[in-house]
């Protein structure tokens, strides 16, 4: 009997290269991802101004200290970018 291959959790998702052999390469892929992460919670924020929902200063607060979060490790590795404050 033979199993099916498991498929990955990924698929059909653009995958990124990263090339681990490289230092740069992982930096750049890292500082991409977390940023991306940052702007769209800041997106969610906005959304969430814009709306009445009855738990949204509490979930405000939560995605502002993940934001936080977020960018305190990409200055803790030198990831930061100039125009993100």
């Amino acid at each position: 009997m033979n199993k099916p291959a498991p498929t990955p959790a990924h698929q059909g998702q653009i995958e990124r290269m990263v090339d681990l052999d490289h230092h740069d390469s992982v930096r750049n892929h890292v500082h991409q991802r977390v940023s991306s992460e940052v702007e769209r919670l800041q997106r969610r924020i906005e959304t969430l101004r814009l709306t009445q929902t009855p738990h949204a200063a509490f979930i405000i607060s939560s995605y502002e200290r993940m934001i936080d979060q977020k960018k305190g490790f990409l200055r803790n590795w030198d990831l930061i970018d100039r125009g993100m404050n």
